[in-house]
């Protein structure tokens, strides 16, 4: 993702972006993780047939028990009734998975290892780490499959992801991953995932074109590769047609009341070519107050802030407000 895969909270953006990429430590340990460590794969592994003859199974993955226990836990407080809003049990899930540890390019690994960006994408799939982005795909992911009759499974917790983080749920190469966040929410919105929310609460429209991955060419290993460096910039032109919506910082307040729990939150930038800079949920506690529950690379953890929506977005240099979308039972 654009800005919110590689940076979160009131950090720059381009500043954190182009320090993490440098870092040698962390290219070590994303090609490390690309080899397999800390990640699993979309498709478990088949039992050979001695291994079935002899009945035993291969103890389930970290990943695979929370998938198994945060199924279990919504489907008990009967968060997966159709009456429900999928946001309730999406937020549910980021509860249970407050604590876990934030991991920045993770979907970057399999290039960083000399993977092509040309050929169908691998789809990275982890319950047991995240960055802004797949927190927000994860929870409503494993919302939407739990929603699904019969034991949880990882095939289907793929599929959710998939048909979420990629252009009209078509997996293909780097350019078919909807890279740009404000993208990610209007080609969800045409296919039923999500429904937009902006302009109800009041959003000024941003038709500020969005170019920061071809500005930034250097910043993003996949576009070394010609074909796909121009594949990017015909999408982002494509994109010139289609303003975001923005709820302007200082009228959070006013429409905060119409905000829910569950609701996906992207916060955008005035950082030219860039439409957004991290992604979270609204949150509201006990006491109904909102606040906003995330994977922020500042605070390493997914946490839920102490701090309300609109503080928070006023602590974020260079914010100009929020896009606002509702995620839907589909």
């Amino acid at each position: 993702m654009i800005g919110t895969a590689s940076s979160s909270g009131a950090h720059s953006p381009v500043r954190n972006m182009s320090d993490a990429i440098s870092r040698r430590d962390l290219i070590k340990n994303v090609a490390l993780t690309a080899a397999g460590i800390g990640l699993v794969a979309c498709e478990r592994p088949r039992a050979d047939a001695s291994t079935a003859a002899a009945d035993t199974a291969a103890p389930a993955s970290p990943d695979e028990s929370r998938l198994d226990s945060w199924t279990a836990t919504i489907r008990r407080e009967n968060l997966t009734r159709a009456d429900v809003p999928l946001g309730r049990s999406a937020t549910r899930v980021g509860e249970l998975a407050v604590g876990t540890p934030y991991e920045a390019y993770t979907l970057e690994a399999y290039l960083r290892a000399g993977g092509s960006p040309v050929r169908t994408e691998p789809l990275t799939l982890s319950l047991t780490k995240f960055d802004c982005v797949s927190l927000v795909e994860s929870c409503i992911a494993v919302s939407r499959a739990a929603d699904e009759s019969g034991a949880p499974s990882w095939e289907k917790y793929g599929h959710e992801m998939e048909r979420m983080r990629y252009r009209g749920g078509v997996r293909g190469g780097y350019t078919s991953r909807l890279h740009y966040f404000s993208e990610w929410i209007t080609d969800g919105a045409k296919r039923g995932l999500y429904r937009e929310l902006g302009a109800e609460l009041g959003g000024v429209e941003d038709r500020r074109p969005l170019r920061f991955m071809t500005e930034h060419r250097g910043s993003y290993p996949a576009l070394a590769n010609d074909d796909v460096y121009r594949e990017i910039g015909e999408i982002e032109r494509t994109l010139d047609d289609r303003p975001r919506h923005v709820i302007p910082k200082e009228r959070i307040p006013e429409v905060s009341d119409r905000i829910e729990s569950g609701d996906i939150l992207a916060f955008a930038t005035a950082i030219p070519g860039l439409d957004v800079t991290h992604a979270a949920f609204a949150y509201r506690d006990a006491a109904n107050v909102l606040r906003v529950l995330h994977a922020p690379l500042s605070g390493g953890v997914v946490e839920i802030t102490r701090t309300t929506l609109p503080e928070y977005v006023a602590a974020i240099r260079r914010s100009t407000g929020i896009l606002v979308a509702r995620p839907l039972r589909a």
